[in-house]
């Protein structure tokens, strides 16, 4: 009787000091329909099949430590078959001296967050389009800080190797950052005036070849009433012998015409120093949403992907997403 006692003694006290150290946990999740038709030189490199579908659980649980820190451990599950399907990151909010982070797969602190942060109703005008180039800082597993500093969001990454980015739901398939073997950037976002957001960034990719390559970004979004303006330039420069030197500039004009549906255009110009031929795409986008559910349709056409002469992609979706 007295083991039993001690024994239940113990157990109770277990429960007690794992309640008082326990958190918050949530669970959240979603499902995606697509139905994505493509023509184009570019057509077969996309998915085959024009309906896809993926779901994902998202599981988060956080808590307090002693000196007022707040630490969140976040886990997703995608349905997807990529290298990047599963993704876990670690964040500590130290309160007025800002967030620290860390991403096992796609994290985006740093210049990585603004790869392009134009106002479009549903996803980058690039996106669906096959394959294609883009002046952009890579994304992968490694640290973040972030902080404000008077009207200013600061982010700093820096990342010791970058995995490859494979096929979507959407079929886009990139696997241009598969080479870096590390990676340090910052990004800043400041809000200059009502309405007016301006955003710039600087980082450096190391190559296998112990060669680098420098990105950097600025631009700007206007919000005026329901409608929202931007303008945005990347340059990522190769040091390498041969490297690639791309330029994307990226244009949009997005317009809510009520709380629940909004509309948008936008254009993805890369320049490649070594080619005369521009690649340039266009977008048109519409989104609808009713609530735990939204419809996103898409057009998109691309004249000369990865700046090749005679190459093309012309891309329509639609998609139907549940979120729980």
């Amino acid at each position: 009787m007295n083991i039993k006692k001690i024994g239940l003694t113990a157990l109770a006290g277990s429960l007690v000091a794992t309640s008082a150290f326990a958190g918050s946990l949530s669970l959240s999740g979603g499902a995606k329909l697509s139905y994505v038709t493509n023509d184009g030189t570019q057509a077969s490199k996309n998915n085959a099949s024009a309906f896809a579908m993926d779901q994902e659980i998202s599981a988060s649980g956080s808590g307090e430590l002693d000196n007022g820190f707040v630490v969140t451990l976040s886990h997703g599950m995608s349905g997807e078959e990529t290298a990047k399907s599963d993704t876990s990151s670690l964040t500590i909010d130290m309160g007025d001296m800002g967030t620290l982070s860390y991403n096992d797969a796609d994290g985006h602190p740093g210049l990585a967050g603004l790869e392009d942060f134009m106002p479009m109703a549903y996803e980058q005008a690039n996106d669906g389009i096959a394959t294609h180039n883009m002046a952009k800082m890579s994304s992968g597993q490694g640290f973040g800080y972030s902080t404000s500093v008077g009207g200013a969001s600061i982010s700093i990454g820096y990342s010791d190797g970058i995995a490859a980015q494979l096929d979507r739901t959407d079929g886009e398939t990139d696997t241009s950052t598969a080479s870096a073997t590390s990676s340090s950037s910052i990004g800043i976002s400041y809000d200059v005036a009502e309405g007016l957001t301006i955003k710039a960034g600087a980082g450096t990719e190391g190559q296998a070849d112990s060669k680098e390559i420098d990105h950097t970004t600025i631009g700007f979004v206007y919000n005026f009433g329901p409608a929202s303006v931007g303008y945005q330039i990347n340059d990522e420069d190769d040091s390498a012998a041969g490297g690639t030197d791309l330029e994307t500039e990226i244009y949009a004009i997005s317009f809510m015409v009520n709380d629940d549906f909004s509309i948008s255009y936008g254009e993805h110009n890369t320049d490649k120093a070594s080619s005369a031929t521009d690649q340039e795409i266009e977008s048109v986008q519409a989104s609808y949403s009713m609530g735990g559910m939204s419809i996103n349709l898409k057009d998109s056409e691309a004249t000369g992907t990865e700046n090749t002469a005679g190459q093309t992609s012309e891309t329509t979706e639609v998609l139907i997403t549940f979120a729980f």
